[in-house]
């Protein structure tokens, strides 16, 4: 695990979304290693779950994994239920389950349009639903944006358009849940070191560029840091928008992409 030497989630109970593998794995281990207690909310890779919920376990923390497809609202209520009966409350929710998609205008169908905002928008919408439902003054809520929704890629629109409509979300639920003490924000991460980036990085770049010049090369021109993030580096954002040092944050989405130009 992570050295961190605070400890700003202790007897704090957090849901992580999209938790089993990339930006997800290491928000969970992030704030297990702060002190939270953290669910960890897998769609398909159960193992990949179930072992980093033996790392967390292994390193004092507290984690449990729990199968739902947030793309179904009934199984993301459920998600979050079975969170409670096992911890008795709810202090965050990391949203990070998300799905890429690059496709020109022409190709894209109803059907890749529904997929893609069923989960990166709709998804996030009931997610953010549930976890206000559970949560008291206090709560912290952070959705997973993108440097996309800034930034014209070609054959981006979908998913640029399915992460937009997420910074509008929370602009917009700021007001609401703001009555009730709790905070909502996003992160708009940039490149990553994952597997989504080892499979779509080269995708970002402008298409005459793809052939002549590697995603590192690339990269070197086009971010102030010339490289991609680690994943504990982009969960570090999460755990600040998470904590209390963010308590006077809320509606906004913070990058956390190298400086990326």
């Amino acid at each position: 695990m992570t050295a961190v030497h605070c400890s700003r989630f202790t007897e704090k109970v957090a849901v992580v979304t999209g938790g089993s593998r990339g930006i997800g794995a290491a928000v969970a281990t992030r704030l297990a290693a702060e002190g939270a207690a953290v669910v960890i909310g897998y769609r398909g890779n159960e193992q990949a779950a179930q072992d980093l919920v033996s790392t967390l376990s292994a390193d004092g923390g507290r984690a449990v994994a729990l199968r739902a497809d947030v793309a179904d609202p009934g199984q993301t209520r459920d998600l979050f239920e079975q969170a409670m009966d096992l911890f008795g409350r709810l202090d965050v929710l990391a949203s990070c389950a998300g799905v890429e998609h690059f496709d020109a205008l022409e190709h894209i169908t109803p059907a890749d349009f529904d997929h893609v905002f069923a989960i990166n928008t709709r998804g996030q919408l009931f997610a953010a639903q549930q976890a206000a439902a559970h949560m008291g003054i206090g709560g912290k809520i952070v959705l997973t944006s993108s440097v996309s929704a800034t930034r014209a890629v070609f054959g981006h629109t979908l998913y640029a358009a399915s992460k937009a409509a997420v910074e509008a979300m929370v602009l917009n639920l700021s007001a609401e849940l703001g009555q009730r003490g709790i905070t909502i924000n996003a992160i708009a991460p940039g490149g990553t070191a994952t597997d989504m980036a080892t499979e779509h990085g080269a995708s970002y770049q402008h298409p005459q560029l793809r052939d002549t010049m590697s995603l590192e090369q690339w990269l070197s021109v086009h971010g102030a840091l010339g490289r991609l993030a680690q994943p504990e580096e982009v969960a570090a954002g999460y755990a600040f928008l998470a904590s209390d040092d963010a308590a006077y944050m809320t509606g906004r989405t913070l990058p956390v992409d190298g400086g990326f130009f």
